[in-house]
């Protein structure tokens, strides 16, 4: 589930001349369906976000240019991937969000469910073709590879792969498996590290299974909020999230690493409520999130932009970074079917197999 607890870190202060000119991709394809989608959009006044919080991949830079150049208002209501399609489901056109942030398995999973709306911005070309819907329902504007977080001063033998984590001695914390997309993909970094592959998850359920008998396993949320209380000794996450984490708090208390044996490079993707109140508004926020400032917005937040090859990122966000050695054994999915239907069943795999041995 995407919480938090503490304001995300403090944002590269950009001038009023380098945010117009990293947001001229987007002013440059201006034609009129674009400003009369601008002034709709206007109108509306407020666009209603799930799963978008300010401290996860710097949203709030995302929700403040918004609001400079557009007026538009905003609200989150912080979710995992599953909830969201479920409220777009249930509240139908009694809907309270337009615009969600799901993990790149459950886009095709609100397609199947009829909850979307399709939107293809100007820099659509720009965008690889795995990762968004040919009819504009889903695109991915930012990827990140699972990582271990691990708390220096609980944690002294410290693990590099997931074979250090098995023999470790510390507790391992994945959060909401079968619900949040950043969990699941810890499993399935896991199973790629472990022999397994999107169709073949059962090497990471063992394991995990494993630390549930060890008693070494935890289900709470990685949130920046329960690192910060020191009640987290290794989690399991995005290299996004726990980089940003490491940051707000301290970035001495706190080592990140790309697994060495293997790991997951994904995303997350935009979805449009097909019931949304304010479609225009929705609509304009992809505009922008896939625009030039609006990927570099989730740059600042150390998720790697879509539209990286398009893009020049300030030496400033480098910096930030992991080495790019370090995910030498990361690799995307490239079973995009096969692991939407292993997401489906991973709930009860997880179920049986895990939750049953932590008692």
């Amino acid at each position: 589930m995407k919480q938090f607890s503490a304001p995300v870190i403090t944002k590269t202060l950009l001038t009023a001349a380098v945010i117009t000119a990293s947001f001229s991709s987007f002013a440059a394809t201006d034609n009129a369906g674009l400003d009369e989608l601008i002034a709709a959009a206007k109108k509306e006044g407020v666009v209603y976000s799930v799963g978008m919080p300010d401290a996860w991949a710097n949203w709030k830079g995302t929700w403040a240019d918004i609001e400079k150049l557009y007026g538009l208002k905003h609200q989150d209501t912080d979710m995992s991937s599953a909830q969201e399609i479920a409220k777009f489901a249930a509240e139908k056109n009694n809907a309270t969000a337009d615009i969600g942030d799901v993990g790149a398995s459950f886009g095709p999973v609100a397609v199947q469910k009829g909850v979307v709306q399709p939107y293809k911005p100007t820099t659509w070309d720009q965008i690889p073709d795995w990762a968004k819907d040919k009819d504009g329902n889903w695109a991915l504007a930012y990827t990140g590879t699972i990582a271990f977080i691990i708390n220096n001063d609980l944690v002294k033998d410290q693990p590099k792969s997931w074979a250090d984590l098995q023999n470790g001695k510390y507790r391992v914390t994945i959060g909401d498996v079968g619900i949040a997309a950043q969990a699941n993909s810890g499993v399935l970094a896991a199973a790629f590290a472990l022999g397994g592959n999107e169709t073949n998850i059962q090497p990471a359920i063992d394991m995990f299974a494993q630390l549930a008998k060890q008693k070494r396993l935890s289900l709470n949320d990685p949130s920046v909020a329960n690192l910060e209380k020191g009640e987290i000794e290794v989690a399991v996450m995005w290299d996004f999230n726990a980089l940003s984490y490491r940051d707000q708090i301290d970035a001495k208390r706190f080592t990140v690493v790309i697994p060495s044996d293997g790991s997951v490079t994904s995303g997350y993707s935009t979805i449009i409520n097909k019931f949304a109140k304010n479609p225009n508004a929705a609509k304009l926020t992809r505009e922008f999130i896939f625009s030039d400032k609006g990927q570099l917005n989730l740059a600042e937040g150390y998720a790697r932009p879509i539209r990286a090859a398009h893009l020049t990122l300030p030496d400033s966000i480098k910096a930030k970074l992991l080495p790019e050695s370090q995910y030498s054994g990361a690799k995307p999915i490239t079973d995009f079917d096969g692991w939407e239907k292993t997401s489906r069943q991973l709930p009860k795999l997880w179920q049986q197999n895990v939750i049953i041995n932590m008692n």
